[in-house]
């Protein structure tokens, strides 16, 4: 059986039981795929590219990725961070060298790469529109790596961008980690996050890029 191999951050990484509700997509990946494929998410908290194949998850993959298997690669929100080194990388520079590896790990295995754009923060303009340039260069710095590598690629700063303009500022609030004091014991005096995902969330990012895959595979 083919395995998809995650690659990212906190938005879809799995969660331990004192984060909940806060769920990542990758925990949920797997209830949208048939049974042709097993899922395994090396997603991290925090991790951005570079910091990924510093603390050697990548080469994790590299040890037991096939062919046929699938890598997807999601990152960009930490990537952003200038004040931290260990994390920061330019978007037209060394982010998209960092990518760069993931693909040739993929395809030294004759596996599939399939690079995706960051989920977009949930973050409103005056005009009513989802912040286009949350990410600043980065959706489309990953692009560009997608194409000049001719690798499969899943817009998914696009998608979401889309996704929370349908619902409207208020209504997609149901997407994200926000609760009023006392809602959840992990969650005390409450919590409004605009970058990590709820269950209800998880689900539907992750039904979007199982959609998108059933024309990539």
């Amino acid at each position: 059986m083919p395995t998809i191999y995650i690659a990212g951050d906190s938005t879809a990484a799995s969660k331990p039981q004192e984060k909940r509700p806060e769920t990542g997509w990758g925990e949920c990946l797997h209830l949208f795929l048939n049974e042709r494929y097993q899922v395994e998410n090396y997603a991290e908290n925090g991790k951005s590219a570079r910091s990924f194949i510093a603390a050697g998850l990548l080469d994790k993959i590299a040890s037991r990725i096939r062919k046929n298997d699938v890598l997807l690669i999601q990152f960009g929100h930490n990537d952003q961070k200038k004040e931290d080194p260990l994390r920061f990388s330019e978007a037209l520079g060394d982010y998209q060298d960092f990518l760069g590896n993931f693909i040739e790990v993929a395809s030294k295995n004759h596996a599939i790469p399939v690079l995706l754009s960051a989920i977009a923060r949930r973050k409103f303009l005056d005009n009513g529109k989802p912040d286009p340039f949350d990410h600043g260069r980065y959706p489309a710095s990953c692009l560009e790596v997608a194409r000049n590598h001719d690798v499969a690629f899943i817009d998914m700063h696009k998608r979401t961008l889309v996704l929370y303009e349908e619902l409207g500022e208020e209504k997609s609030k149901s997407l994200f980690l926000h609760l009023e004091p006392g809602e959840s014991p992990n969650y005390p005096q409450g919590i409004t996050d605009n970058t990590h995902l709820n269950r209800f969330g998880a689900l539907i990012i992750a039904s979007i890029i199982a959609e998108e895959l059933i024309g990539i595979l």
